[in-house]
């Protein structure tokens, strides 16, 4: 940012449908559905993750209606369908013949029989005995999921007897789906919001108007003062560092002296200074303002002492910051004897992001 300072001295099947013409010959073909056991009720599979190729925990509920003699489960896993007839396809990649047994309610004393267990089919076993009927939870630890997205099948079957052989008692099927993990990425660039005028309205850099400040007339008696402002935010891990350049008021060869070392104003004195905090003597300037972080340096953040030397870091942060508004108060004074003229400098801003 620049900013032109200017003085004067006194200034965003199948159904198959025959028909055969030939002389008293008919065909019928008559399919009878296939006989079941009593369908178990309300049935759901919840996987603690649902990724290609993971360690799962799996949750099984079902119901068993009916009071029935309850002396093992079956658990088969099948990529195809969960017709309890049908050849059964085992998804490719799924392994449950690690698997362990976690928590159980309503029937609580199922174990694994390793025996009739192999990658895609569980058998769990107990005492054959009389269950009433009720919810089922069983909880599977251990299960690797299938290597393919999509549905999968889980076949249930209930028997009397220890190992599951024999004919079943109840049956049903479960669906679960299986999906490639989801990978979301985005960038975040770099960025340092810098931007300065006379005014800026709130933290809104569109805003921003003048470049040009007017002591008017100065004289030995009293202070001359103005402010400009600035706003400043940045990703920057290590936050930025400000910079003053430039010379002090200046007409032809005759100088208004520049503040060397940190001083108050003294009226009657050659002295060109400036700070970024609000003042008392003389009235001018203000804190800065804003969520952000940043903050004068240690030449520049006391109230009534001025200085300015060009090369300076003026404002600084050590790790990224919001919207911080700063404003700069330049006093300007002179001894009686200050040549007449048009004083003027041009400085300019600089903002350094450190990333």
């Amino acid at each position: 940012m620049n900013v032109t300072i200017s003085s004067q001295h006194n200034y965003r099947r199948i159904v198959l449908a025959i028909s055969l013409s030939l002389v008293a010959i008919a065909l019928v073909w008559v399919f009878l559905p296939k006989a079941y056991g009593a369908q178990l009720g309300y049935r759901s599979l919840l996987l603690s993750d649902d990724r290609v190729n993971v360690s799962a925990t799996y949750l099984l509920n079902f119901n068993i209606t009916d009071p029935e003699t309850l002396g093992s489960l079956k658990v088969q896993f099948c990529s195809n369908d969960p017709i309890i007839n049908d050849v059964c396809i085992a998804p490719q990649g799924f392994d449950i013949s690690s698997v362990t047994l976690g928590s159980e309610s309503g029937v609580t004393d199922f174990t694994i029989l390793a025996s009739e267990t192999d990658s895609n089919t569980l058998v769990l076993t107990r005492t054959p005995s009389t269950y009433n009927g009720g919810g089922v939870t069983l909880t599977f630890d251990n299960v690797i999921n299938p290597a393919d997205p999509g549905t999968d099948y889980a076949r249930l079957l209930t028997y009397a007897t220890s190992d599951a052989s024999g004919s079943f008692n109840d049956y049903g099927g479960i669906a679960f789906g299986i999906v490639n993990p989801l990978q979301v990425t985005s960038t975040v660039p770099p960025y340092l919001l810098f931007c300065g005028g006379i005014t800026i309205s709130g933290f809104d850099c569109s805003t921003a108007s003048g470049d040009y400040v007017n002591f008017g007339d100065i004289n030995s008696t009293n202070t001359s003062s103005a402010q400009t402002q600035m706003v400043t935010a940045t990703n920057a891990n290590t936050g930025y560092n400000m910079y003053v350049y430039g010379t002090t008021l200046t007409s032809g060869n005759n100088v208004i002296n520049p503040m060397a070392t940190q001083d108050v104003s003294r009226p009657g004195i050659s002295q060109f200074g400036i700070n970024l905090v609000a003042n008392q003597t003389p009235l001018v300037g203000a804190n800065p303002v804003g969520p952000g972080v940043a903050a004068p340096t240690s030449s520049y953040d006391v109230p009534n002492w001025f200085k300015f030397v060009s090369n300076d870091v003026i404002a600084s942060t050590s790790q990224p910051t919001n919207y911080t508004k700063l404003t700069a108060s330049y006093i300007v004074n002179i001894p009686s004897n200050q040549s007449p003229g048009v004083y003027v400098t041009s400085l300019t801003y600089v903002c350094l992001a450190n990333f």
